[in-house]
């Protein structure tokens, strides 16, 4: 239980971690790329309102001829003075059929004319008037029944972008690899007063057992010495039956406690798992009939597996017993043993009066039982599925239960093959 919350622990923060880290990095790198794509359109709003040149500006050289320039940018409300010579873009002139008659590169030295009508021809055939084609950004327009299609080299903006990006990813990696070791040794301080509370519990448990043990033999042996010197009574049979509820109880306690201190693995053997639910299934087959409950059982032969054959059978005993108990009169009662692919799959199915689908939640935690059940005469203290879930986790298993009509419960169990 200790490591479990050790690891759902460090998986909630790392979890956590990650998603903070996507949140803060993917907003950045969206707002990022819309600035680049913000600014690549205002930058060719630009030239499509001057037929694909930036406007006309007298030469510089002077003070006063550079502070005309200035002025010129400011009252047209451009973004730099010095973007025309920032920028590297070329445009083609096409028919309204999309046919290429003249493209302008002079600005721009990697693409040649007949590339740049390349270029055009396959925008006009994507039919839209924004877009990226490679590493340019284009603007479509049509002007005299004449399409001109602009084309911005963004190359440095999005590499630049890339870099981000895959800094971003690589810092992000090295911080979630630094935050995992830090929990990874500090989670043992942060779950050491829990691990030790429980440790106290279940040593608590298993002493107090084994001290309860001795009194309650002793009022047993007393009680039957009285019953042979004063003859049967109905106070003398109370107090024996109460006596060996309390003795189970306190079995059941100590068995539980000594599953969850995973010391089964000394007695891991293996063993012919169809055999030992065969002989589960028999033993329960009396018990039924009289109860007039129609127990069947489909077993498939020559399963076998590692682990603890006294604890599995104990298992396939809490799983009938609880199964009997619940069911109605004239219930059915079904135990099914497969082996599916690496995983062998024990079932218990029951009909039952009534469980609803919240109580399939609980039936696995201690000293639990539906009200129905509290209400009956079926006994138990709401162990005997907390120490089948023990069992299960012990032999790295799975179990769960469910009811699909709220009129049966079937209880599954599967577990690995070696």
């Amino acid at each position: 239980m200790i490591k479990k919350l050790r690891k759902k622990l460090i998986l909630a923060s790392m979890v956590s971690l990650l998603v903070v880290l996507l949140i803060i990095e993917g907003s950045i790198g969206i707002l990022n790329y819309q600035k680049i794509v913000a600014d690549a359109d205002q930058v060719l709003n630009i030239l499509k309102e001057n037929s694909g040149q930036f406007p006309d500006i007298p030469p510089h050289g002077k003070p006063e001829q550079k502070k005309e320039v200035k002025d010129v940018y400011e009252k047209e409300h451009l973004m730099s003075p010095e973007l025309p010579y920032e920028s590297r873009y070329f445009s083609v002139l096409l028919n309204e059929d999309g046919k290429a008659l003249s493209a302008d590169t002079g600005q721009i030295v990697s693409v040649d004319d007949s590339e740049a009508m390349e270029y055009a021809e396959t925008v006009w055939g994507k039919r839209q008037d924004k877009g990226f084609m490679g590493d340019y950004r284009y603007c479509v327009y049509t002007s005299d029944s004449e399409v001109r299609i602009i084309f911005l080299d963004c190359r440095r903006n999005l590499e630049t972008f890339s870099n981000f990006v895959l800094t971003a990813l690589g810092v992000s990696i090295s911080g979630l690899a630094a935050v995992f070791a830090l929990l990874f040794f500090l989670s043992a301080r942060i779950v050491k007063p829990f691990s030790e509370n429980y440790e106290k519990q279940k040593r608590f448990i298993t002493d107090a057992g084994h001290e309860l043990k001795t009194p309650l033999t002793i009022i047993d042996a007393d009680t039957e010495v009285l019953e042979m010197d004063f003859g049967e009574s109905e106070w003398l049979s109370d107090i024996q039956n109460q006596t060996k509820r309390l003795a189970d109880l306190t079995n059941n306690l100590i068995v539980l406690s000594r599953m969850e201190e995973e010391q089964t693995r000394e007695l891991m053997v293996d063993f012919p798992l169809s055999d030992v639910v065969e002989e589960t299934l028999g033993t329960f087959q009396a018990l039924a009939k009289t109860q007039h409950k129609n127990l069947t059982g489909n077993i498939a032969p020559m399963i076998s597996m590692r682990g603890d054959e006294k604890a599995i059978r104990r298992l396939a005993t809490i799983l009938l017993d609880n199964a009997v108990k619940y069911s109605g009169k004239n219930g059915e009662i079904v135990v099914t043993l497969e082996k599916q692919k690496r995983r062998v799959r024990l079932s218990v199915f029951n009909t039952t009066d009534f469980i609803s689908k919240e109580h399939t939640q609980h039936l696995f935690d201690r000293f639990y039982r539906t009200d129905s059940s509290r209400n009956s005469q079926t006994g138990g203290y709401g162990l005997g599925l907390s120490i089948a879930a023990a069992t299960v986790e012990a032999h790295k298993g799975k179990i769960a239960a469910v009811t699909k009509d709220e009129k049966s419960l079937l209880i599954s169990i599967s577990f690995p093959v070696a």
